[in-house]
């Protein structure tokens, strides 16, 4: 189980408690809601479905009345569940053939624990271990460690209204009330939560003052033009964003600063402006994408923005030279690389566009200045320093289009200052999104709004989930659907195919003929989730939509709605979970992606975020960033308030030993060398 220390022990938390004082009984329980019973098991049948799925069909009684619970492909429950053994269930209640019944319920084996309060502890099937056992050697360590040495300093308490710690541990095994429990949870959460922001914090100001900044010059001639040309006018976000990142690059510590922005916020002009204000004060920068179609995208978009953008140079005969932009990737020849490598080494190239082949050794900078890197939760934190070592202290801005809840960013990316867009630029109108459940009638409104937009000239995408047909999953393959769309539904119109198993060659000649106008609708995996961008596209369609996260959907559904026409989204496919039912129709009700984070959080709970952090972070055994979203932000506060007056936290002994015993080694390391 992963249990090796007292410490190990003490901090596996209990995951539900069962209150007996307000124990719920069969006979009151109510359809559709989520319920914990305590019963004894009647009786058990083992079976195979029509599908030659396991299912195991267990009949519990509590005294008032009795339960069916179902667990499919989980045969080992008939061993687990036996005649005449006490257990709890915990599970949403449903209503088959007139039963009441729950399907692959929780399962707590309790035995005869007693007391008010039962704590029922995360058990391990492996180990063949019940809560009450876990139970009693919980409470032999608590007996035996009495008090808890407090490492919060003194007025911290009142301040945030928390218990103290051999309270709080105490009471989360062995609650006197549901209202202990939570008191005590509220305490360890802070304790989880502010050991999180320490490390994040004096990593912060580590960094800030040990590393000198290149003290750039904003405002310079070389913005100024390339402003100046833009066919648009800047939102009144990108203007606060561009002020923000001025101010970093101007100071003398090198930025270190996410940019935030939903689908089509403009994120990479504002990353470009701070890339032309490194190259006005003579220096490189670099913009690093995660793939190859996303790097060349890049590539295309900026070209398109600089058009024929000069230099000043008051070495040149004209004042003036051109701006010189590459494009690195696994694809760039031999001979190219030796004339781009020349190039950086020597500063006649100004920008570098390129996937993490940025990252070889041999590309080395003559002065970099500011890095760039798009799509962060796909790099590791190595390559993000490796990047920036390339660079004395290089100003590095990362972006992200995924948007994510402030309280997750905190957390995340708690070592970045963050900036938001949160503006569409003019001219861009929100995509309509419907969903549409059923068969071949709904499809069919897709389908005719796809033959009426490419009538009237433009474009349009149909994305699949899988690149093959496959026996195990029921999903429309790309490959397959392209032939069936190109055969029954569009065979006057143009197709083509792109997914992430086509040589480089196929899927940038593909791009390219789409990105030209020579295919009218594109049969596409999620490889065109991030940075694909063609104006010309208005509508998308999405099957199995189902099949698709929350943020995943809304970066799809980012690749139309790019250019000034009126553009469609829609969702084909029921939904096959509760789950799915509330994705999709967020999807539908809303386009902001700020909204539709928050919602990702509350669906999904923050593993997934938190899957995007840098090692070296303990992890959350009791806080959610989802339930506890203020005590992370008051844990920051904290946080703050005592690196700022106590950079190694000289004066907060027990405070430093806690996260030198709790963090990654490495970690520890870097934050109290001195």
């Amino acid at each position: 189980m992963g249990i090796t220390t007292v410490l190990d022990l003490v901090t596996h938390y209990p995951r539900r408690y069962i209150d007996r004082t307000h124990q719920a009984e069969i006979r009151d329980l109510k359809v559709g809601e989520e319920a914990l019973v305590l019963a004894k098991v009647k009786r058990v049948v083992s079976r195979r479905t029509r599908q030659r799925r396991a299912m195991v069909e267990v009949d519990v009684f509590d005294g008032s009345s009795y339960l069916h619970c179902v667990f499919f492909n989980q045969p080992w429950r008939a061993k687990q569940l036996t005649e005449g053994a006490e257990a709890v269930f915990f599970g949403k209640v449903e209503a088959f053939r007139g039963r009441r019944q729950m399907t692959n319920p929780v399962v707590d084996l309790v035995g005869n624990r007693t007391g008010r309060i039962v704590p029922v502890y995360p058990q391990s099937e492996k180990a063949g271990l019940t809560t009450w056992e876990l139970g009693e050697w919980v409470e032999e360590c608590l007996t035996r460690a009495k008090d808890f040495a407090d490492p919060l300093p003194g007025g911290w308490l009142d301040r945030l209204d928390v218990v103290d710690r051999t309270f709080a541990f105490n009471q989360i095994h062995n609650p006197e009330s549901m209202e202990a429990s939570r008191a005590a949870r509220q305490r360890l959460v802070l304790d989880e939560l502010l050991r999180m922001q320490l490390a994040l914090v004096m990593r912060k100001r580590r960094i800030e003052r040990e590393a000198k900044g290149i003290r750039h010059r904003t405002g310079g001639e070389l913005v100024r033009r390339f402003h100046a040309a833009l066919a648009f006018e800047l939102t009144g976000a990108q203007r606060r964003a561009i002020a923000e990142i001025g101010r970093d690059l101007e100071g003398p510590h090198p930025m270190h600063r996410l940019l935030q922005g939903d689908v089509g916020s403009g994120k990479t002009l504002v990353a470009v402006t701070a890339l032309l204000t490194a190259v006005q004060g003579g220096y490189q920068g670099a913009f690093m994408a995660p793939t190859e179609v996303l790097a060349e995208q890049h590539g295309l978009a900026v070209a398109s923005m600089l058009g024929d953008l000069a230099v000043p140079d008051e070495a040149t005969l004209t004042g003036d030279r051109p701006l010189r932009t590459a494009l690195l990737t696994n694809r760039t020849t031999a001979a190219e690389r030796v004339r781009l490598l020349a190039g950086l080494a020597d500063g006649t190239v100004d920008l570098l566009i390129g996937t993490h082949a940025l990252l070889e050794e041999k590309v080395a900078f003559r002065a970099l200045g500011v890095v760039v890197i798009d799509e962060q939760h796909r790099f590791g934190v190595e390559q993000r320093a490796a990047l920036r070592g390339k660079g004395e202290d290089a100003d590095v801005l990362v972006m992200t289009a995924t948007p994510i809840p402030r309280t997750a960013a905190m957390t995340v990316y708690g070592d970045l200052d963050v900036t938001v867009l949160d503006e569409l630029p003019p001219g861009r109108t929100p995509v309509v999104t419907r969903w549409l459940k059923g068969g071949e009638l709904e499809q069919s409104e897709a389908y005719a709004r796809v033959s009426d937009e490419v009538r009237d000239g433009r474009q349009a995408y149909v994305v699949c989930p899988l690149v093959e047909e496959s026996d195990k999953i029921q999903a429309r393959s790309a490959k397959a659907e392209y032939e069936r769309l190109a055969a029954e539904v569009w065979p006057s119109l143009r197709l083509g195919l792109l997914h992430g198993q086509m040589p480089s060659k196929d899927k940038e000649a593909a791009m390219a003929a789409f990105r030209a106008g020579e295919l009218d609708v594109l049969v596409a995996t999620t490889v065109i989730e991030v940075g694909v961008d063609v104006p010309n596209a208005t509508v998308m369609i999405i099957q199995d939509a189902d099949r698709f996260g929350v943020a995943q959907l809304h970066q799809l559904r980012g690749r139309v709605g790019r250019g000034a026409d009126r553009s469609y989204c829609y969702l084909l496919g029921e939904a096959t979970t509760a789950e799915s039912e509330e994705r999709l129709g967020a999807i539908e009700r809303t386009t902001d992606g700020f909204e539709l984070a928050e919602v990702d959080l509350d669906i999904r709970g923050e593993g997934t975020i938190l899957g995007a952090r840098q090692k070296g972070r303990s992890d959350l055994k009791l806080a959610s960033l989802r339930r506890d979203r203020e005590w992370v932000v008051r844990a920051r506060e904290v946080a703050f308030e005592i690196v700022d007056a106590d950079p190694l936290l000289g004066d907060h002994p027990l405070l430093r030993e806690e996260l030198r015993l709790l963090m990654d080694p490495d970690e520890a390391e870097f934050l109290f060398k001195s």
